[in-house]
């Protein structure tokens, strides 16, 4: 029973941990935002975003899970050991193509992956604030960065099957308490959906939801914690669609009961009224810095160290930039299509599309690959046709306009609110409330007509 006990809790490396991994780290905290996003696009462009979005996140994920294989194929023939290290992204690319295009994705991997921790961190400040708001949101991030240096005691994807399996409880039952308690409440009065109004916000929003599906920069890692990775192309494919029994809901549904209110107010919470079932909705912390604390232990040689407190203790800086960042841009949802266009086009969406193609550009190498693709994507030439499209789109979409477009929202955020703003978006005195008009939700809005908003000066 002593080692029943941690193994059912602790030790996780089935389809089913990974299934959880997927589905709760591929949305989490963007959740909030999707209504925001959609205030931006207007709901048909919004929904059509979700659904395409979905299926090229799911694609590219397929990609980095070939070439996974094929990494460790080729380096288990040289008789590498793999049992005290975890393979991640930027050395299948430096096995496969070379330093060149390790250092790279080595770049992309980790900033996405830090501007990930810093959302992460920010959205529960954000949250928290909106259950207690006797503290300030910047006062919150404070609690919360010393909350979050306790994933250094999680040494890998293999020990967070606790961890996952109630982050995406949690990341269900918020989106559906979202999704019911805005059809409840009713559209308010004299409600508008005027999205989409203009370009620079029709294109930040659309890079948010692009964000939403890249979230498998952590994909090689729980690939890594399965006894049988060879599985894990059907399990993100699924976990994607349930993912998209969550966002598709919760986005259209407050979207109708509060319109362009959501162009002010990017945390969805904070249009509610406080209840017991919206105090319990909250969402976990932790995925995006495991990779992070990887890379730094490789780094300073202690990565196959046995020792877990050692381990621990060596990563703990790496919490400290995630802490300064979120408390110098606190601007939740802009952050997210602004880390949207400029990394996760690249880090999940380009470089995989581009290494497959240059890791099979010759015939030995696509005669001799460990998978070959499927008949239903047209074989070698569907796949190549499929990954040029992806980045084509994602370098003119994502990156060009995305990237023009979220610049210049979170931009007009610092200019506006200022960095290390104390409160973002929180409701002013009431004495000092005037209606603004809606631009680039720069602006703080008037507190709605709710008993909650206890205000606090931001």
């Amino acid at each position: 029973m002593k080692s029943k006990i941690p193994n059912l809790f602790w030790h996780g490396g089935s389809v089913y941990d990974a299934w959880f991994s997927c589905a709760s780290n591929q949305v989490a905290q963007v959740l909030l935002t999707l209504p925001y996003s959609f205030s931006q696009l207007g709901m048909l462009s919004g929904i059509l975003f979700q659904l395409f979005y979905g299926l090229m996140g799911s694609w590219t994920a397929y990609l980095i899970s070939i070439l996974y294989v094929e990494y460790r194929t080729r380096k288990e023939r040289e008789k590498v050991d793999f049992r005290n290290h975890v393979i991640q992204w930027f050395e299948v690319l430096d096995g496969l193509l070379g330093k060149h295009w390790r250092n790279v994705g080595l770049a992309f991997n980790c900033t996405f992956l830090l501007f990930g921790s810093v959302i992460q961190l920010i959205a529960c400040a954000s949250n928290i604030y909106y259950i207690n708001d006797n503290l300030d949101k910047r006062t919150w991030t404070y609690i919360f960065g010393a909350c979050c240096a306790t994933t250094v005691f999680i040494p890998s994807f293999h020990n967070y099957r606790i961890w996952s399996f109630l982050g995406l409880i949690m990341t269900t039952y918020t989106a559906w308490y979202l999704t019911i308690a805005s059809l409840l409440h009713g559209q308010v009065e004299g409600v508008k959906h005027s999205g989409p109004s203009k370009l620079v916000l029709y294109f930040t929003g659309a890079t948010n939801i692009l964000y939403t599906f890249g979230g498998h920069a952590v994909t090689v890692e729980i690939m890594h914690a399965m006894w049988k990775p060879q599985k894990f192309k059907a399990i993100y494919l699924i976990a994607t669609l349930y993912v998209l029994t969550l966002t598709l809901p919760v986005a259209a549904a407050v979207y109708w009961a509060f319109g362009d209110m959501l162009l002010d107010h990017s945390n969805a919470f904070s249009l509610l009224p406080r209840t017991p079932f919206r105090d319990m909705a909250f969402i976990t912390f932790g995925f995006a810095c495991t990779p992070l604390y990887f890379v730094w232990e490789k780094a300073i040689g202690m990565h196959e160290c046995k020792s877990l407190c050692k381990r621990a203790a060596a990563r703990l800086p790496v919490v400290v930039p995630i802490w300064f960042l979120a408390i110098i841009f606190p601007f939740f949802g802009p952050i997210n299509s602004t880390v949207g266009s400029l990394l996760v086009s690249f880090t999940v969406y380009v470089i995989p599309a581009l290494a497959h193609i240059f890791t099979f550009r010759s015939a030995t190498a696509r005669e001799n690959a460990v998978e070959q693709p499927s008949k239903y994507f047209g074989r070698w030439v569907g796949t190549y046709t499929i990954n040029v499209f992806v980045v084509v789109w994602v370098l003119i979409v994502g990156f060009g306009f995305g990237g023009w477009a979220s610049m210049t929202n979170f931009i007009h955020q610092i200019d506006t609110f200022g960095l290390f703003t104390k409160c973002y978006q929180c409701p002013p005195p009431a004495s000092a409330v005037s209606p603004p008009p809606h631009g680039l939700n720069a602006t703080t809005a008037a507190p709605l007509h709710h008993p909650f908003n206890h205000t606090h000066s931001p």
